[in-house]
């Protein structure tokens, strides 16, 4: 039986942990074994903030949707317990969205969720002046 050298697959080993431990800082970047438990704990900060960021994009569309009801005399809960009563499907990255690029889409969001809770929506009516102003009344 031929004697197994493990040099080889060492060199690969340190090699890989060392390359993951480019631009830390001291010891941290050229020793193994520093470099080893810095990676280490790198990749399990990694794996946490990767689904901290869902959170954290989700608590932004959330803050995104309840400003823009509430300039419509909303509040965020009222606002998408009248989506759910309104049979209005659409998931909170794409209600953020339409409030943020799109405002009069938005709106009439806001107007089938408001007749949906049996709130006053606003009329938007034209007046016969030549100026075309609008004038706006509760119905």
């Amino acid at each position: 039986m031929s004697r197994i050298k493990r040099g080889v697959t060492a060199r690969a080993r340190h090699k890989k942990v060392l390359n993951m431990a480019k631009g830390y800082r001291g010891r941290a970047s050229t020793c193994f074994r520093i470099a080893l438990e810095k990676v280490e704990k790198g990749l399990q900060y990694a794996y946490r903030d990767r689904r901290n960021k869902k959170r954290e994009i989700r608590a932004l569309w959330i803050q995104r949707i309840n400003a823009a009801v509430r300039q419509h005399g909303l509040t965020y809960s009222e606002f998408m317990y009248g989506l759910r009563k309104a049979d209005i499907t659409l998931d909170r990255k794409v209600i953020a969205e339409m409030a943020v690029s799109e405002p009069d889409s938005f709106v009439s969001f806001v107007n089938s969720v408001k007749t949906a809770l049996g709130k006053e929506v606003p009329t938007v009516e034209l007046t016969g002046d030549p100026a075309m102003e609008l004038s706006v009344s509760l119905s």
